[in-house]
């Protein structure tokens, strides 16, 4: 990211959401059901476990969890086979989802920036997204679905956001992200994009500015911190971060 002021005031032209733990609440349905495999497998998954998947694609997943299990030497069929029996364990919990799933306030920010005229893309390692999307009602808010059938590289790779942007016909510097993992806002300033996380700002310290949730926040709430340069004060820490990281590789 480049450290000049917060190009996108006073007209940002799009924003892009991950869709699991930012506008609907499905992380609780993965945890189940990779617990579920787990427990096939003979061991425990935490939630702490679970914690190091947000973001990231089924099968990198499924490494994790294999590792956790102490598991190795599966070939590439095999960790297929369970992949595809978790996620149909998935689609079974997902299917049985409602509007009222959708996240608090959610709903009413992505109707402001409809108002607004603001073109919204959803970015999104899930391929189940857009099932998810038609079961909670909001597949009409978006211009653009980037999930996980169109990408061949997972978060932190910038592509899924990237596509978003093309698809849109906006320029990635145009573009907000909303993300509640860290490998999502890894992908968000890879690509050049301003980030907003969503949730423990211990965990999204890179986002330029992180919320709670949608509660308290909306489209004015967000062209306000535009006006304070919020997001030109951390842009410049994120390129300090990313300059030091270099110099270590350098010097390593």
């Amino acid at each position: 990211m480049s450290s000049s002021p917060f190009t996108l005031y006073p007209s940002p032209c799009a924003c892009i959401f991950d869709l699991d733990g930012v506008l609907v609440d499905t992380a609780k349905y993965h945890y189940l059901a990779w617990k579920r495999l787990a427990e096939e497998l003979g061991f425990y998954f935490s939630k702490a476990d679970n914690e190091r998947l947000k973001g990231v694609s089924r099968m990198a997943s499924l490494d994790i969890l294999l590792e956790v299990g102490g598991i190795t030497n599966l070939g590439d069929r095999e960790k297929s086979t369970m992949a595809d029996r978790k996620n149909a364990w998935y689609v079974e919990y997902i299917a049985k989802m409602t509007p009222d799933e959708i996240l608090p306030n959610a709903l009413d920010f992505l109707h402001e920036l409809k108002t607004a005229g603001i073109k919204i893309a959803l970015g999104s390692a899930s391929k189940n997204a857009g099932m998810i999307l038609q079961r909670v009602n909001i597949t009409s808010f978006f211009d653009a679905v980037i999930d996980g059938n169109k990408i061949t590289n997972a978060k932190p790779d910038p592509e899924v956001f990237l596509l978003g942007a093309r698809e849109l016909g906006v320029q990635p510097t145009e573009c907000i992200v909303f993300e509640d993992a860290a490998a999502g806002i890894e992908a968000a300033i890879r690509a050049e994009m301003k980030c907003v996380g969503v949730g423990d700002p211990d965990i999204l310290r890179r986002a330029d500015i992180v919320i709670p949730g949608f509660q308290s926040f909306s489209w004015d709430k967000l062209l306000s911190l535009m006006k304070q340069d919020c997001f030109a004060a951390n842009v410049a820490r994120n390129d300090d971060e990313k300059q030091s990281s270099s110099n270590k590789q350098i010097n390593n």
